[in-house]
């Protein structure tokens, strides 16, 4: 191979290189920004694409949150691939743990009940998955966490639709800036060889 190490990683630098990258994980996060603004879509569909993808990933329902995503997506007019992506940053094994706590204790807070306190009975959560009844498992576990991430899906929705919006608009008119800037500079050069 044309890029090939001279000397392999070992098991244990591979493992490492992948729970906690060399170069850190803000270059993911870098990567995910500039791939988000660079779509050729308006910012009104890449901010509604990216939204729908944030407010989908507050949902229990982690086999469908892609297709849930672009069918919001449509439904308000997003960009599919923002969408996508939306689901990427926000839904992912390190955010699901806080996501699942945090809807949990809403959805709760909401339906007026014990969460976990001294009164409260236990659920044998592998014994439902088991039997695989969803009406089981719908009112213990599911009902809860789908009404309490309706708060935090609207909040985090509004905001992340308007810094998207107006970081992809500010994105879009500089680089429109730059590339208009560029022409003047190619028609000035033209002129001037074409004077000569």
């Amino acid at each position: 191979m044309l890029f090939r190490r001279r000397k392999p990683l070992t098991f244990k630098e591979k493992l490492r290189e992948h729970l906690w990258p060399r170069k850190g994980f803000v270059r993911s996060f870098q990567y995910f920004g500039k791939r988000l603004v660079r779509l050729a879509a308006s910012p009104h569909s890449i901010a509604a694409g990216f939204a729908a993808g944030i407010v989908v990933s507050w949902t229990p329902f982690i086999g469908v949150h892609f297709v849930m995503a672009i069918i919001i997506a449509y439904l308000v007019g997003g960009n599919v691939i923002a969408s996508a992506l939306g689901c990427l940053a926000a839904g992912n094994p390190i955010t699901y743990p806080f996501i699942w706590a945090f809807t949990w204790e809403i959805g709760h807070l909401i339906l007026a009940r014990d969460s976990g306190g001294s009164g409260a009975t236990g659920i044998d959560l592998p014994a439902l998955w088991h039997k695989g009844d969803l009406l089981q498992i719908w009112d213990p576990v599911l009902k809860p966490m789908l009404i309490g991430g309706i708060p935090p899906a609207i909040v985090s929705g509004v905001i992340v639709y308007a810094l998207t919006y107006y970081g992809v608009k500010t994105f879009k008119t500089r680089r429109k800036e730059r590339l208009m800037e560029r022409a003047r500079e190619r028609m000035a050069l033209a002129d001037n060889a074409s004077s000569v």
